[in-house]
C-alpha cells in the first residue's frame, strides 16, 4: 500500500542519517539499517569498531517541531536522573546538541540518536500479567515525576484530548477516513463521539488526573530482559490524563481475553506506588475506547507502515465498530 514512507524515501532518509554518522563518532566501516517504521523511520547503526550499536530516529516530516523534540529528549533525560525509569539515553552530537538534520527535498529532516537498549518486546500471552503490573508501577513513577518536575524554559509538547484526537484538525488524521468504514459504523462512531465528549468533559482535567504522560506504553515500546522492564520511544509523550497511558498500553489488545487480568494487574502496580482512586479507575473503558478511534484514525492516515498492516486495516475498522457497540450498550447513557 503505498504512502509517506514508500522504498524510494526510506532510502533517501537512511542514506541521510548515513550522512550524519561522523556526528555520534559512527566510524565508516558502520552499516546503518532499517529497524522500524511507524510514525518515524527508525535505523539501527552497527559499528564493528562499537560493542553495542546505535539507534537513529529520523522524524517524520511535519509532525514535530525541534522545540518539541528537544523537550521529549529533556523529560527523557530528567526521568533518567531521577531513577523512574529505565530508557534508552539521548546522545550528544558533536556541537553537545542532542539534534543533528539533513536536507531532503526542500525540507530539513531531524535525526535524533540513542544508546542501544537489549531485550525483547513482551509476549501477549500469559507471561504478560506480572509484566502489567511492573508497568503499572512504572507507570505511577512517570506520573509522580511529572508532578514535582519543573520543566525547562520553552517546553512543549502536544496535548491529546478530545478537541486534537477528533475536532476539525485531529493530530492523527480523521477517523471518519477509516478503512471500509460503512455508513451504519460511521453512525455507530458518531454516537461514540458524543458519549466519549461528554464523558471526558465531565471527567476534566485537573492536576491529579491530567499531565506529562507518556501516551504509548503498548507492548512494541517494552523491552523485557530478565527482571528489567525497559521504555522506549516517548516521541508520542505529551499533556494528557494519566489513566490514558493504560489505554495506550493495551494498543492492539483490546479485543484479547486477558484485557481484565492485565488492568487488574496494572491497577495493583499502579498501587503499589501510589493511590488511584475508583473515580479514575471507572474512567478506564473510556479511555481505551478514545484510544482504539485514535488508532483507527492513525492506521488510515499511516496505512503504508507495518503497524498497519499488522492491525488489519479494514478489519481493525470492524473491531473498532464491534467495541464501539459494546461500550454503548453499558456506558452510553
Amino acid at each position: 500500500m503505498s504512502g509517506l514512507y514508500d522504498e524510494g524515501f526510506v532510502e533517501r532518509l537512511r542514506r541521510g542519517a548515513e550522512g550524519l554518522s561522523a556526528e555520534w563518532d559512527l566510524g565508516p566501516e558502520a552499516r546503518i539499517r532499517l529497524l522500524t517504521l511507524s510514525e518515524n523511520a527508525t535505523f539501527i547503526a552497527e559499528d564493528p569498531a562499537r560493542d553495542t550499536p546505535l539507534i537513529l530516529r529520523v522524524h517524520r516530516p511535519d509532525y514535530h517541531s525541534k522545540a518539541e523534540i528537544e523537550s521529549e529528549l529533556a523529560w527523557i533525560n530528567a526521568l533518567r536522573d531521577s531513577g523512574a525509569v529505565d530508557t534508552p539515553e539521548p546522545l550528544l552530537v558533536r556541537n553537545g546538541t542532542h539534534i543533528a538534520s539533513f536536507e531532503d527535498a526542500g525540507q530539513t529532516r531531524h535525526v535524533v540518536g540513542f544508546s542501544f537498549m537489549s531485550g525483547k518486546e513482551p509476549d501477549a500471552d500469559a507471561s504478560l500479567v506480572p509484566g502489567f503490573e511492573m508497568l503499572g508501577a512504572i507507570s505511577a513513577r512517570l506520573h509522580g515525576h511529572v508532578r514535582s518536575w519543573t520543566p525547562p524554559a520553552g517546553f512543549v509538547r502536544k496535548t491529546w484530548n478530545f478537541e486534537t484526537a477528533f475536532g476539525p484538525a485531529p493530530l492523527w488524521g480523521d477517523w471518519r477516513a477509516a478503512l471500509g468504514l460503512t455508513p451504519a459504523q460511521k453512525e455507530v462512531l458518531e454516537r461514540l463521539c458524543t458519549v466519549l465528549e461528554a464523558k471526558l468533559a465531565a471527567y476534566g482535567a485537573g492536576a491529579d488526573r491530567f499531565g506529562l504522560v507518556h501516551a504509548d506504553l503498548r507492548l512494541a515500546n517494552l523491552l523485557v530482559e530478565g527482571d528489567r522492564l525497559g521504555v522506549i520511544d516517548f516521541d508520542d509523550c505529551g499533556f494528557s490524563w494519566f489513566i490514558y497511558d493504560f489505554a495506550a498500553a493495551i494498543s492492539f489488545l483490546e479485543t484479547d481475553p486477558i484485557v481484565p487480568a492485565l488492568q487488574e494487574a496494572w491497577i495493583k502496580g499502579y498501587r503499589s506506588v501510589a493511590p488511584l482512586s475508583d473515580e479514575h479507575v471507572a474512567m478506564i473503558p473510556t479511555f481505551i475506547l478514545f484510544r482504539r478511534l485514535l488508532l483507527t484514525a492513525w492506521i488510515a492516515s499511516h496505512a503504508e507502515t507495518e503497524t498497519a498492516a499488522m492491525a488489519g486495516h479494514a478489519a481493525y475498522t470492524e473491531g473498532t465498530v464491534a467495541l464501539a457497540e459494546a461500550y454503548l450498550a453499558e456506558h452510553g447513557a
